[in-house]
C-alpha cells in the first residue's frame, strides 16, 4: 500500500494531537505536580496589595530598616537599635513556596532587637521573609527572600 503525501501529513497531525494530549493527561492526573494556588485567598489578598505597598514605602523611609543574616545555628533578624521595643507589634512569617506545611509565624513580643530562629525551625532552601510590624501606629513592611 502507497502511502500519499496526504495521508502522510494526517497520520503525522494525529501522533502529534495524540502525543500533546498524552502529555496533559499525565500532567493533569500525577500526584508529584501541585496545582494549587501559592496562597488560598489570593482575590482577597489583593485587595489589600496598596497597603503592603504603604507599608513597604514606610520601612524603606526608616533611617535604618530592618536587617537578617544566616549564623552559625540558624538565622537572626535584627532591629533598628534607636526605636523602644514596647512600641513594636506585629508578625513574623516565614513562607516556604514549595511546601506549606513548614510555614511559620511567630507574634512580634521583642524583649531583645535581636529574633534568633534556629537551626530545627529552618528547612534547606528557599524562604520569604515577611514582618507585618507597626511602631507608634505607623504600618511597616520588611521582605526578603533567602536561600538556608
Amino acid at each position: 500500500m502507497k502511502i500519499n503525501w496526504g495521508t502522510g501529513i494526517v497520520i503525522g497531525m494525529a501522533l502529534f494531537i495524540s502525543f500533546i494530549l498524552y502529555l496533559v493527561i499525565n500532567m493533569l492526573t500525577d500526584k508529584k505536580f501541585n496545582h494549587d494556588l501559592v496562597t488560598e485567598e489570593y482575590y482577597q489578598k489583593e485587595l489589600y496589595y496598596q497597603e503592603e505597598i504603604d507599608a513597604e514605602t514606610n520601612a524603606f523611609a526608616l533611617e535604618e530598616n530592618i536587617s537578617d543574616r544566616r549564623v552559625e545555628n540558624g538565622w537572626i533578624i535584627e532591629f533598628p537599635e534607636y526605636l523602644e521595643l514596647s512600641k513594636i507589634s506585629g508578625n513574623l512569617n516565614f513562607y516556604r513556596p514549595s511546601d506549606e506545611n513548614l510555614d511559620f509565624n511567630i507574634p512580634l513580643k521583642l524583649t531583645s532587637y535581636q529574633i534568633f530562629i534556629k537551626d530545627e525551625q529552618l528547612k534547606k532552601g528557599r524562604w520569604n521573609i515577611n514582618i507585618h510590624w507597626e511602631y507608634e501606629e505607623t504600618p511597616y513592611l520588611y521582605k526578603n527572600e533567602i536561600v538556608y
